[in-house]
């Protein structure tokens, strides 16, 4: 065969292979499909009827949830510190154990402050007795100005007489129906009759001197057993405060006393947290609290218990800023200004039952969102009174 042969051959292959494109049957489009289409078609309704769904709920319900994650628990707890000096004889109580208001917690060593109370209950003593002596001695004071006085009476009788006498006698004798003698007599009876009266009356100023003398000691000795009395209930308290015990109910926390620690007044022993009065510290962004009012409701998810929804509402919001309480306040009007949204923060009850409380604790994280519909008319007031504030302003003259 010859080689022109060969290529013919060839050339009819090549021309029998079909052309790219040519030759090949055609995918048809899936979207005519009837299937596909309608369920692309009931896909885009559903996620219309979504989003009109979502619309309106963020529309009536959406923007008025603020939330925040930047909350925690928080309680008003109680540092247990004793008043007085000494060593710990005894502990009642465990850590972390639950606690009653009035519950002994410790024992300091009393033995120094019960002479002490000893000593000052002996110096009631003592003042009582003086008060007794001093009431006495007024009484018996008393008693000579009331005989002073007698005397001072029988003396201006004697007095009277004798004066008489002599003013009878005189006549007589002038006239020498009476001796001398006698007349010298009279005198003589009627100077002792003044001289007796004039003591009397010495005896009775005397007397009423003693009486004051007396009632100053009486209240003296009465002011002495007052200010015992103080320094008895002044050791009293300190032998009360030896006897340490739980002034509200709650959780011990941070417990540091041991038994035979020498304690210093002031020295902190153990916290109380009173877990059944929790609280929640959240704070929101400035652009948040527009429309918080107090009574709120708030929804609380703690990161302790997940998947679970506490409750809760708002209690009240803080006067200020978290920066305006700082150690340094921000200082704006020097330098170049950067704006920062500040945060606000807002005290919430918490509404927990007793098996969460269990778990609750203060410093744990929570997400708070407060629920501010109540209060979706106040920025319409709000405008409406400055409006108002407006016009008058411009009413005036």
């Amino acid at each position: 065969m010859s080689s022109h042969d060969d290529d013919r051959r060839h050339d009819d292959a090549r021309a029998s292979e079909p052309q790219d494109g040519q030759g090949e049957d055609k995918k048809p489009s899936p979207l005519k499909n009837p299937r596909v289409k309608w369920t692309l078609i009931i896909l885009g309704l559903l996620a219309v009827v979504l989003f009109i769904v979502w619309l309106v709920h963020h529309l009536l319900v959406g923007r008025y949830l603020q939330e925040t994650n930047d909350a925690y628990l928080q309680a008003d707890s109680v540092a247990v510190a004793p008043r007085v000096n000494g060593y710990v004889t005894q502990v009642f109580v465990q850590d972390h154990a639950w606690v009653k208001a009035g519950q002994p917690l410790l024992q300091i060593d009393d033995r120094t402050y019960r002479a002490q109370l000893e000593q000052a209950q002996a110096a009631v003593a003592v003042r009582q007795a003086d008060i007794v002596a001093a009431q006495a001695g007024v009484d018996g004071y008393r008693a000579q100005l009331a005989q002073s006085r007698t005397q001072v009476t029988s003396a201006a009788a004697q007095l009277k007489f004798a004066n008489a006498e002599v003013a009878r006698f005189a006549p007589l004798a002038a006239s020498g129906a009476d001796t001398h003698e006698h007349q010298e007599q009279l005198h003589q009876q009627r100077d002792q009759a003044k001289a007796q009266y004039d003591a009397a009356r010495a005896q009775v100023t005397g007397a009423d001197s003693q009486i004051a003398a007396g009632e100053a000691q009486l209240e003296q000795a009465q002011a002495g057993l007052k200010q015992a009395q103080a320094n008895v209930d002044q050791a009293q308290v300190a032998m009360e405060d030896t006897h340490l015990k739980a002034a509200i109910a709650g959780r011990l926390g941070d417990k540091t006393v041991q038994v035979g620690q020498f304690l210093s007044a002031g020295a902190r022993t153990m916290t109380i947290v009173p877990v059944d009065a929790l609280y929640l510290t959240a704070n929101f962004k400035e652009t948040q609290v527009g429309l918080m009012r107090e009574g709120q409701p708030v929804e609380i998810k703690v990161d302790a218990l997940s998947g679970v929804t506490l409750r809760g509402h708002v209690e009240s919001l803080s006067p200020g800023t978290g920066s305006q309480f700082a150690l340094l306040p921000p200082e704006n009007a020097t330098g170049n200004f950067t704006k920062v949204v500040q945060r606000v923060p807002v005290r919430i009850r918490v509404d927990a039952g007793a098996e969460a409380r269990k778990v609750l604790v203060p410093g744990m994280s929570v997400t708070a969102t407060v629920d501010t519909r109540s209060a979706k008319d106040a920025k319409d007031r709000t405008q409406d009174e400055a409006d108002r504030a407006d016009a008058q302003d411009r009413d005036k003259p």
